[in-house]
């Protein structure tokens, strides 16, 4: 298959973008769900922003370098990626933050009604800020399996929350057809983006989506902890009232006026003073994405990941694929399901393939193709076939837990 790989990568059009991230000397990373990597231009910006605009222009920087618009203006770029307007996105805060603003907005909107619909399973931290609003009164948490999800919809849900690629899986919901049901229930759809955003196409508008977040640390590159971008429909813009109040979401913040009053549209999601760090360097990685282009990312992200499986299959190996077998149907990852699946990822590691693991059981791979190549699938599934068949993974420092797995 490496022969097979080289031809691939030869005629790879992305095959230049390689060069625009740092890449450690020998090691492949298949965690770019997760954590993305490193775009070369990052540390400049960054040392700019700290030099130049912190270091020499001080305060003054927040109107002189643009800061006070950073999470307008990085918002704006992502917003076509997403299928949405520049004036509907918004970056700030993390996506748990962001999740609690969005729910608690919807359940202001549709008072009478306190039912916040997920599955289970879904990323935790959807379900856990449910659960705080649910603790206040002010929520009742409900979760359906996916097949059960439109008989859930009845007239007592406020709002449908749902990730729109399986963190553990990668499958994709139907966000057309679950939108369009929920709303002719009545209730509002927030969709979390964070394992789809700037890997796959979206487009929110025309899925006719109400709201929707996503993490910028993944397939953007932000950088560990990069604020996540948050979405309002145009249409909501005059109603939503998200419950954290703070000046930065105020109409006029430098008024210091005791009363709030929110902010025209998205801006209102806005809460304390953006962290000019994190977004500078979200804004990079969002440059080079929206530079390489969606489309061209997610056909080649495909091609990866059933080349992965070819290799799979060449190398005689029978994994539990628990990710959907038609590309069409999974984001940019392919999980699969073992017993011993956290200490053959850490054998990998050591050996310097980087995915990991989800527990109870899963292994999974991410495969963002801006900077992976065919010939990296070819010798991730090597490595693989040779932990299994020799048993290296039952050695008694791969079965330990890191705090972070």
């Amino acid at each position: 298959m490496i022969e097979r790989a080289r031809i691939l990568d030869a005629g790879d059009p992305l095959a230049q973008y390689r060069d625009r991230f740092h890449l450690p000397e020998g090691v492949i990373y298949l965690d770019g769900n997760s954590l993305g990597c490193l775009p070369k231009a990052t540390p400049g910006r960054l040392a700019k922003v700290v030099q130049d605009e912190w270091g020499e222009g001080l305060i003054r920087s927040w109107n002189a370098a643009g800061w006070i618009d950073l999470p307008q203006r990085v918002g704006a770029k992502i917003a076509p990626l997403i299928g949405a307007q520049p004036h509907e996105v918004i970056v700030a805060d993390s996506v748990s933050v962001n999740l609690f603003k969005l729910i608690s907005a919807a359940l202001m909107m549709r008072r009478g009604r306190k039912v916040v619909l997920s599955e289970p399973g879904n990323f935790p931290t959807d379900i856990y800020m449910i659960e705080g609003l649910e603790a206040q009164g002010l929520a009742e948490r409900r979760l359906a399996s996916r097949e059960n999800l439109f008989d859930a919809l009845n007239d007592d849900v406020a709002l449908l929350l749902l990730t729109h690629a399986h963190y553990k899986t990668g499958e994709l919901f139907d966000m057309a057809a679950l939108t369009e049901a929920a709303q002719q229930a009545g209730a509002l759809v927030l969709w979390d983006l964070s394992h789809s955003g700037g890997a796959l196409p979206i487009d929110l508008n025309a899925r006719g989506a109400d709201f929707a977040v996503g993490c910028g640390y993944k397939y953007f590159n932000g950088g560990p902890g990069a604020p996540a971008y948050t979405f309002i429909a145009e249409r909501h813009h005059g109603d939503v009232r998200q419950p954290l109040s703070g000046w930065m979401g105020h109409a006029r913040p430098f008024a210091f006026s005791d009363d709030y009053e929110p902010a025209p549209g998205v801006d209102r999601l806005l809460c304390g003073t953006p962290g000019i760090l994190g977004l500078a360097a979200l804004e990079v990685g969002v440059d080079l994405i929206a530079e390489i282009g969606i489309e061209r990312l997610h056909a080649k992200s495909q091609a990866l990941s059933e080349f992965f499986r070819q290799c799979l299959a060449e190398a005689d190996l029978d994994m539990d694929l628990v990710s959907p077998t038609d590309p069409a149907e999974r984001g940019s990852q392919l999980s699969f399901r073992h017993p011993e699946a956290y200490a053959i990822c850490q054998a990998l590691i050591a050996r310097g393939v980087i995915g990991d693991f989800r527990d109870p059981d899963i292994l999974r791979f991410g495969f963002a193709p801006a900077y992976l190549r065919f010939a990296d699938m070819a010798e991730a599934v090597r490595h693989l076939a040779e932990v299994l068949e020799t048993g290296e993974w039952q050695r008694a420092e791969f079965r330990e837990r890191a705090a972070v797995t």
